[in-house]
């Protein structure tokens, strides 16, 4: 275990290396000068290279990449151009607030799409279920943002009940949490569905039901563990997906998480902010999914993981 530990930890930081290296190369590629947003529209030529000494853009790509790498390696993420503070530190500042969000939206997913699948695959190939499957169809087609703009027009415009934007009072929570979990319950209500399908049509399901067991005893003691590792696996990949920054949601309900801070670092090419926010979010995606990985021999005990080391 302790191998296997360490193990996934080496592919995790050199998952979250390459990542981050990728990035620094592309968003220098990409068309845009940061000097010029930072310095603002008044300014001259001087200005502009006043600023790039400033911030080492006059320096050659090789020789920026490496006072880059040596500069993570220490914790120093660099100093964010829009905010004039240390980028780590204005990202970890946001980071709560998308992890709240994402936390939020991937409970109400799994009591609500877990529940919903299992009913579903208890009622296989009937009415009910045919309209819930469309339901979710629909549901899985509907862009966040429609989704979003729909909501606060019914429940902040017409109805406001519920605020329209930020995170002043908890209430502020629901709206996005809801426009998030929508389109997550439907993609894993399907999914507990198809696992669960399989399960119960089991050869090993049929002997139980044919000597007697009850339909209740089938489902929640034998198909529903038999069915949890893919669904845990989905549930992680959207709740790591969720913590790298929800970002339409967040810009339609004025979210003040890492998906909006994104959109405006990309808006002012700024680039240390960046590089932290990619650093930041990839590693809690290979944290995840390196948690999912451990908790496999838990859900089932077939799972060995010191066997599939020493393979």
């Amino acid at each position: 275990m302790v191998r296997y530990i360490l193990r996934r930890l080496g592919q995790s930081a050199l998952t979250v290396f390459l990542t981050v290296s990728a990035v620094f190369v592309l968003i220098r590629l990409a068309p845009g000068d940061p000097a010029a947003s930072f310095a603002g529209p008044m300014a001259t030529t001087e200005d502009l290279a006043r600023v790039r000494e400033q911030f080492g853009l006059d320096q050659p790509l090789p020789t920026q990449y490496l006072v880059f790498v040596r500069d993570m390696l220490t914790g120093n993420l660099g100093t964010s151009y829009s905010f004039q503070a240390p980028a780590f530190d204005v990202v970890i500042a946001r980071l709560p607030y998308t992890t709240t969000l994402a936390t939020s939206a991937i409970l109400v997913t799994a009591f609500a799409a877990i529940p919903l699948g299992v009913w579903m695959a208890r009622r296989a190939d009937t009415r009910r279920e045919a309209g819930v499957n469309v339901a979710g169809i629909a549901a899985q087609s509907m862009p966040e943002f429609w989704s979003g703009v729909m909501l606060l027009t019914v429940f902040a415009v017409l109805f406001p009940v519920l605020p329209a934007s930020g995170f002043a009072t908890w209430s502020g929570i629901v709206l996005p949490t809801i426009t998030v979990a929508l389109l997550q319950v439907a993609l894993i209500s399907r999914l507990v569905r198809r696992e669960m399908g399989a399960n119960l049509a089991a050869p090993y399901l049929v002997a139980a039901r044919s000597r007697g067991v009850s339909e209740r005893a089938l489902t929640w003691r034998y198909a529903i563990p038999n069915s949890a590792i893919p669904v845990l696996t989905a549930l992680g990949t959207r709740f790591a997906a969720m913590l790298n920054g929800v970002v339409v949601v967040e810009v339609v309900f004025a979210w003040p998480g890492v998906g909006s801070l994104v959109v405006r670092a990309l808006e002012t090419r700024d680039y240390p902010l960046i590089q932290a926010t990619v650093l930041v979010t990839a590693g809690l995606a290979v944290l995840v999914q390196l948690l999912i990985d451990l908790a496999y021999p838990l859900l089932d005990p077939r799972v060995r993981i010191g066997k599939a080391v020493r393979r």
